[in-house]
């Protein structure tokens, strides 16, 4: 399982960078939601210990680390690290980059971060629940857990006809097959979770959910994965329906 989305990011990451365009002025959440800027749920993160779960090409890691903090990021794939590397670089700021599935965080200390941050990666989980426990463990008590997703409501429609294809309990692992341009095709492994499955991983593992966003912003500057491909993901009619983000804020308490 882990192979099979290690190798779809790797396989992925030129053209995912490119065609998505995510600045490093500020973490960002995702399609059609407010950056950090605006909604300010870290609060001020100078000198803060933050690691970034799924950072990708480093981009919210990079936003952090300009305003202050001592960042970290795990990723799976090589090649999204490479480009994240390049990127630190570019920006002037220094991240340690680790390349690791995020199913398993024993490498990092318990207790030894102020902040874990994570933008649109947990729904490559097959167990939230493990995977939020061990965020607990290295998180500092009254530290702070915030993370978007997949809005599970978006994923039950088609973007286009909006109508709705999926049932909201199919859970757990769902695969497609892309074929691309140059006909090759690709598995694309993800899994589908309901809100509450989200809420109740949480509360299992000790944290206090402070904040359940479920954002729409439609401002062009800050909006990235809207133009090309990702318009047939992202119609604008259709995300004035239905956003396609969801935010959590939370906090440890035990």
């Amino acid at each position: 399982m882990t192979k099979a989305i290690q190798k779809w990011w790797d396989e992925t990451a030129g053209s995912y960078q490119a065609s998505s365009e995510i600045h490093t002025k500020s973490a960002h959440y995702g399609p059609y939601a407010p950056d950090e800027a605006e909604l300010k749920l870290l609060g001020n993160v100078k000198g803060k210990r933050v690691l970034e779960i799924g950072c990708g090409g480093g981009q919210c890691s990079i936003a952090f680390a300009k305003n202050g903090a001592i960042c970290t990021g795990i990723d799976i794939s090589k090649e999204q690290l490479k480009y994240a590397e390049r990127l630190a670089k570019e920006n002037k700021v220094k991240i340690n980059f680790v390349r690791g599935s995020f199913q398993d965080l024993s490498r990092f200390k318990s207790k030894s971060f102020d902040i874990i941050f994570s933008a649109y990666a947990f729904q490559y989980s097959p167990n939230l629940n493990k995977v939020f426990r061990q965020v607990n463990r290295i998180l500092k008590k009254g530290g702070l857990f915030v993370f978007s997703f997949d809005h599970p409501f978006y994923l039950l429609i088609n973007p286009i006809s909006k109508r709705i294809i999926n049932s909201y309990f199919d859970t757990g692992r769902h695969e497609l097959v892309e074929t691309w341009q140059d006909k090759t095709k690709h598995k694309f492994i993800f899994y589908r979770v309901k809100i509450s499955d989200i809420y109740d991983a949480l509360i299992d593992s000790g944290f206090f959910v402070e904040k359940i966003i479920e954002p729409l912003s439609l401002d062009k500057k800050q909006i990235a994965w809207t133009r090309g491909s990702w318009k047939k993901i992202y119609p604008k009619e259709t995300v004035k329906l239905i956003g396609p983000t969801i935010i959590f804020k939370s906090k440890k308490f035990k």
